[in-house]
């Protein structure tokens, strides 16, 4: 016998179910997204870091000049005579240090964080 309560299953779409256009275009929206945004963010990160490392490099290029000017006037034994050399050797000194604590600062766990 033949159950008559039985409805059949219709194959038409439910408005609920998304078709596969608007499927691919939400992956597509996904998609860039997460490629596009971070990638912007990048490069406005780089952009701000080169300006920085510009702008701190000539600021302490002006520094260690006026330094050196500055041994130069002050100290009479530095700027004649056989020890003219000294207040080169105490600038590049001191910018070795300045170099030696930017560099030990840098962390590689700092560059990956992402911002909270």
């Amino acid at each position: 016998m033949i159950d008559t309560n039985v409805v059949p299953e219709s194959n038409t779409p439910k408005p609920d179910d998304p078709s596969l256009g608007e499927i691919v275009d939400t992956v597509k929206a996904y998609a860039k997204q997460e490629t596009v945004g971070p990638l912007k963010g990048a490069g406005r990160w780089l952009g701000f870091g080169a300006a920085a490392a510009l702008l701190l490099g000539v600021g302490l290029v002006f520094v260690l000049v006026g330094l050196l000017r500055l041994l130069q006037t002050e100290w009479d034994r530095s700027a004649s005579g056989s020890l003219s050399w000294l207040a080169y050797l105490i600038v590049l000194a001191v910018a070795i240090a300045i170099l030696a604590v930017t560099v030990s600062r840098i962390k590689k766990s700092t560059l990956n964080n992402e911002p909270k």
